[in-house]
């Protein structure tokens, strides 16, 4: 359960209108439109734009083509996984902070790619900030 517990009127005090919309009433940006999508460091974190918690590494991220970001792992702990039934016959698992609880995307299993995981976190690139490796 997320243990950053603001009001809504408190998120929207720090969040722009539209990480408000994504992080807090889950929706979704458009894709390649993300400024992460095509961002491929060697090293470094992805935090939450919400609050700052760590979530991937920098070295978990890869080409999925998909017009999101994508990584193949979460740092432990810093993601959790609920049933999205949204989509009428098409069931998904939402990721979301574990901090905080901003909605990030959704995980996709079994799609082939080569990746340790076989999974796919698709994230929302304004879900996200990234901090280089100190």
């Amino acid at each position: 359960m997320a243990s950053d517990k603001r009001t809504d009127d408190e998120w929207r005090a720090i969040l722009s209108p539209e990480q408000f919309r994504i992080l807090r009433e889950k929706g979704t940006e458009a894709p390649g439109t993300g400024k992460y999508d095509s961002h491929y460091p060697s090293d470094g974190v992805y935090t939450c734009a919400g609050c700052s918690a760590p979530l991937y590494k920098a070295t978990h991220k890869f080409k999925s083509g998909c017009g999101w970001p994508a990584y193949f792992d979460a740092i432990p702990g810093a993601v959790t996984r609920h049933e999205d039934k949204s989509l009428l016959g098409r069931p998904r698992t939402e990721i979301c902070c574990a901090k905080c609880g901003g909605h990030l995307g959704h995980v996709f299993k079994g799609e082939g790619y080569d990746t340790p995981t076989d999974e796919r976190h698709c994230v929302n690139s304004i879900s996200l900030n990234f901090k280089e490796k100190e």
